[in-house]
């Protein structure tokens, strides 16, 4: 079976759950941005949880089908159609050989999370099928998808059509979004008062958000304690000897617009970080927009891992649900 692509969205790429194991190579993680929502889809057309999907952001692509096939999309609202006929989010259905699939407008969150029973079949590389564009890595041809390409996919069942994750399952980012932070190794370089207005200020997402990082504007300059740089470090405040860069982590080049480092990052360079966004809202990060409102939120190492805890008791309810 193949899926042809009539027209390639905005940076639709081809993603699963990542490739751990070769940061200290320099090599991302990657996977998708919302990886709940990329389980959620898969589980819903019967594919294993780590199955290759498509992930594409505020704009859908346009896919014919060569042969039927079950489909889920999940993620932001964007309405799915099959020959032009609306079908429900979160939710297993069929598309039938010949037809079209394509997406309305966007009304809320930025990526979806599209699944097709039996997965997207392109070769792994370094035990992946996710996309690493900078890196020509993984995916359809190691890049976005575009208008022409024929994506292979692997033998599924339909078995599960109408099969659909409860709305008490599904989580969306609050209003302004709340991130919780735990204040990392570099924390001491601020004074106490920008630590203060870190926390206390509203941020909003600025345009440049994507697959490497969440950039954030509109919160107070952050104020550096006086120190003479060590060797190696650059002149500006905000610069450190060149570190390892954990995912999430929060750095603020020049201490004015904190950058969030997401899936597609670099694992190192030379801004101090401020923090860590934990783990459990991670996914949210992905779903946000330019210029959403946003609140770091101060936690501690107990809070971050009981935060994780419940994140895993939802998959653990999501997976009871549809298998």
């Amino acid at each position: 079976m193949a899926i042809k692509v009539l027209h390639h969205g905005l940076a639709t790429t081809v993603q699963d759950l990542g490739r751990p194991g070769y940061f200290h190579l320099g090599i991302p993680v990657g996977g998708a941005m919302d990886r709940f929502a990329m389980r959620a889809a898969n589980l819903l057309v019967g594919n294993d949880e780590g199955a290759a999907g498509l992930e594409a952001v505020f704009i859908g692509p346009k896919l014919e089908f060569t042969e039927d096939a079950l489909v889920a999309v999940t993620g932001a609202d964007m309405p799915a159609k099959v020959d032009g006929v609306p079908q429900p989010g979160w939710t297993a259905f069929k598309v039938k050989s010949g037809q079209t699939l394509t997406f309305d407008f966007l009304k809320s969150g930025a990526r979806i999370c599209i699944a097709v029973s039996g997965g997207i079949d392109v070769p792994e590389a370094l035990g992946s099928r996710s996309t690493y564009p900078i890196g020509a890595l993984g995916g359809y041809k190691g890049r976005p998808l575009a208008a022409g390409d024929v994506l292979p996919v692997g033998k599924g069942s339909l078995a599960s059509e109408g099969k659909t994750v409860d709305e008490d399952l599904r989580r969306k980012p609050d209003m302004p979004a709340e991130l919780r932070v735990l204040p990392g190794l570099y924390w001491h370089r601020v004074t106490e008062e920008s630590q203060e207005n870190f926390f206390a200020d509203e941020w909003k997402v600025a345009n440049e958000a994507d697959r490497m990082g969440y950039r954030f504007k509109g919160g107070r300059t952050l104020d550096f304690v006086d120190r003479e740089q060590p060797f190696g470090a650059g002149s500006d405040p905000s610069n450190i000897v060149d570190s390892c860069y954990p995912y999430g982590s929060i750095q603020v080049p020049g201490g004015t617009e904190p950058i969030i480092l997401h899936r597609d990052a670099v694992s190192g360079g030379g801004y101090f970080m401020v923090g860590t966004v934990i783990s459990a809202d991670m996914d949210l990060i992905g779903q946000l927009q330019p210029h959403t409102p946003t609140r770091f939120v101060k936690v501690t190492m107990e809070a971050a891992l009981a935060a994780r805890e419940e994140r895993r008791a939802g998959l653990a309810r999501l997976r009871e649900a549809l298998t």
